[in-house]
């Protein structure tokens, strides 16, 4: 790891210290340990099965770690889940919805388990109209594609305004326009003193949203920093993130599979 963040801890929106998960004889992360300060866009990178998702699903309280700590906004997951899932708004990458509920319905419904004040719910024909969903609120979900689920969820994670979102591969199914509007939505969030925790295997995403970047590789979080910190640590000064991201995670296989497959071509 490149960098050691410190700062006052209430300036500190998600606290996560030598969190562990284990399946089995199969450790899927082992000892991580990071913070989001707040107003702050932190990326999460990792190859595929590095444990980014079983990472997420305990930052979201859907899993139980084996041991470590998760703490948001000053409350500990393992003492108060309840207060640590009202605090975090957990957009997933393949979204869960009541099918047979109506966009409209399912908000509805968001809103109560966050006791989510009439007025603040009423904010949400500003997020169906930037999304174009205004016309689909009253249809069943059944209905909608898949592009359309993941707009509801987003809409629902930004209706409810928490100091912390937890969002995985958030462009997934979105066309140019909306995936447009949930950067911007996603950047305003952030200004307004709020912290943003994104999991994403889009390099270019990753490299223009966020302030920090941890990489983890087999479970391990194997590089911590800014851009510029990550630079240096891969020594490419003048490199983008996919350079980078590849330097750090096994830049020697990659090469070796680029060569074996111009080989076959010859």
């Amino acid at each position: 790891m490149t960098e050691n963040l410190q700062r006052p801890e209430e300036t500190i929106a998600l606290e996560v210290a030598g969190l562990t998960k284990r399946f089995g004889s199969y450790t899927a992360v082992a000892e991580v340990s990071f913070r989001v300060g707040r107003g702050e866009i932190f990326g999460f990178l990792g190859p595929n099965g590095a444990g980014k998702t079983t990472t997420i699903k305990m930052l979201a309280g859907l899993l139980r770690p084996d041991n470590g700590d998760i703490t948001i906004c000053g409350h500990r997951m393992a003492a108060d889940p309840a207060a640590c899932k009202k605090l975090t708004a957990y957009i997933p990458d393949r979204p869960y919805l009541y099918e047979k509920l109506t966009g409209y319905e399912f908000l509805q419904f968001v809103a109560s388990l966050y006791s989510l004040p009439r007025q603040q719910f009423d904010r949400i024909n500003h997020y169906l109209q930037l999304f174009d969903l205004l016309d689909w609120q009253h249809h069943l979900i059944e209905c909608y594609s898949h592009g359309m689920k993941q707009k509801i969820i987003m809409t629902a994670a930004f209706m409810l305004d928490c100091p912390l979102i937890v969002v995985d591969e958030p462009m997934v199914g979105l066309d140019p326009k909306s995936a447009r509007i949930v950067k911007e939505l996603l950047k305003n969030h952030a200004r307004q003193g709020n912290s943003i925790f994104l999991s994403t295997h889009s390099l270019e995403i990753a490299e223009e949203l966020c302030d920090r970047i941890g990489i983890i590789v087999h479970g391990e979080l194997r590089s911590l920093g800014t851009l510029e910190s990550l630079r240096r640590e891969a020594r490419l000064e003048n490199s983008g993130l996919e350079e980078i991201f590849l330097e750090l995670t096994g830049a020697d296989e990659l090469t070796a599979i680029i060569a074996a497959l111009k080989g076959e071509n010859r």
